[in-house]
């Protein structure tokens, strides 16, 4: 009997709703709070930067919330995602374990990002919203959004990390072929991003400083432009889980469940949409499926972070939310996984971590460029540097079943091709990439920056 390697869904099966992990959160939820008066968030505040279709979606407790049938049109492009059981990569590491991974670099721009970015240019549209500002870190989101917003007619203004805007031209020029601008953060273009270049003319950026410069643009732009987040917020997390659902229903189809789930998280947006509806089965079934949240040892923010009430960004315009955080004012190291530089995480998964619900490992830049291409030269696929963090992982746990003879299924998300990232292959292969330590000097002076709150 041949094995099967991959498990195609017919685009019947492309999920009709996204999982709202919110109806089965076992914890409660901290409050919003605005960056000015530290009380919670009113609708109003909100609606400055997002129309009230995304608010209703960020706070609601319905378990499950249809996607609009202009959304699972364009879906169909590339949805469902293929999902493969890795034979070769097993084979060669000698592992009774069972490894599968789902890829999502078969949109249109390689990414798992437009899942978010073609439901929130669709709101944005319903609700008569001219343009969208944004930040991105590698562009993978950049590239995402301005694709969905050439879609739906509207403009769309890209503030891209500088050191990734660098690193990755690539990016920024299919970012400008589906018709959006992009610049490089920080900008002259707004008050926040003068203030930064005037402190340091050589600032990396940071996407805490990106975030900052598209939220001024919008909150100033007297209403004909709204503010679009790739990660962290709930409603984005929400649109991802197509990803996770449609999992299921692939294991299904192999006659398997995972002993373990595992993504990579910067924000948390590949990781929510990835492991959400696994911890619904968790919560709901009784099933004990460990679940990892896998990250780069350089921005450390669940492994090191604190627990606490931070400002989402570096000029405290964004909302005040309770997440792990390193501080607002930290400005990672550049690794190549531009898309996992960010101080903060979900609060939705910082939740889930503090309270023992998913497991939190940090990894070291060249071990996961060392498991890429271990991946690369037994499954074909070349991925990005952000999910190199979920294979070397996946990679660890097969290692230890080799030692232990189970034979447990690993279940990891591929969520993005590297064939923009080359350069950072290239570096790596040359032996001129380096681990960088966690900068607890640093993160200890940015804790001291934390915003005081009541609650």
């Amino acid at each position: 009997m041949s094995e099967q390697y991959k498990y195609i869904l017919d685009e019947s099966k492309l999920p009709k709703a996204w999982y709202n992990i919110n109806a089965d959160m076992p914890v409660a939820p901290a409050p919003v709070l605005h960056p000015q008066t530290k009380e919670p968030v009113t609708p109003d505040f909100l609606s400055v930067l997002f129309p009230m279709s995304l608010i209703m979606q960020e706070i609601s407790t319905e378990r499950y919330i249809e996607i609009p049938e202009p959304v699972r049109e364009v879906y169909k492009l590339w949805r469902p995602t293929p999902f493969f059981r890795a034979h070769r990569l097993e084979k060669a590491l000698d592992t009774p374990a069972h490894i599968y991974y789902k890829y999502e670099g078969v949109s249109p721009v390689g990414s798992h990002k437009p899942n978010t970015a073609v439901a929130q240019a669709f709101y944005n549209k319903e609700a008569g919203t001219h343009a969208l500002t944004t930040e991105t870190g590698a562009g993978q989101w950049g590239s995402a959004l301005a694709m969905a917003c050439n879609f739906f007619g509207m403009d769309l203004e890209v503030y891209m990390v500088k050191v990734s805007y660098n690193q990755k031209p690539y990016r920024r020029m299919v970012i400008e072929s589906y018709g959006a601008e992009v610049y490089a953060s920080p900008t002259d273009r707004t008050n926040y991003g003068r203030s930064v270049l005037a402190q340091d003319p050589d600032s990396p950026g940071s996407l805490g400083i990106a975030i900052s410069e598209a939220v001024e643009v919008a909150a100033t732009s007297g209403g004909t432009k709204k503010y679009s987040l790739g990660s962290v917020l709930n409603h984005v997390l929400l649109h991802q889980t197509v990803i996770g659902e449609e999992v299921l229903l692939q294991l299904e189809m192999a006659g398997e469940y995972p002993d373990m789930v595992i993504a990579c998280t910067g924000g948390g947006s590949n990781f929510g949409g990835f492991a959400f509806p696994f911890l619904r089965k968790n919560f709901t079934e009784g099933k004990q499926t460990k679940i990892i949240a896998a990250e780069p040892a350089a921005s450390p923010s669940l492994t090191r972070g604190k627990y606490a009430f931070d400002y989402g960004d570096t000029a405290q315009m964004a909302p005040i939310v309770k997440m792990h955080t390193l501080g607002h004012t930290f400005v990672p190291p550049t690794i190549h996984a531009g898309g996992l530089r960010y101080h903060g995480m979900s609060p939705q998964v910082s939740a889930l971590v503090e309270h023992g619900f998913v497991e939190a490992r940090s990894v070291n830049q060249l071990a996961t460029f060392e498991a890429a291409l271990t991946f690369a030269r037994t499954e074909g696929i070349i991925p990005a540097p952000e999910p190199t963090h979920a294979i070397r992982v996946a990679i660890d746990e097969a290692l230890k079943c080799k030692e232990t003879g189970e034979a447990k299924v690993i279940v990891f998300n591929l969520c993005g091709h590297g064939h923009f990232d080359m350069a950072a292959y290239d570096a790596y292969l040359k032996g001129q990439l380096v681990d960088y330590e966690y900068p607890a000097e640093e993160i200890e002076e940015a804790m001291s920056h934390l915003p005081e709150v009541a609650f």
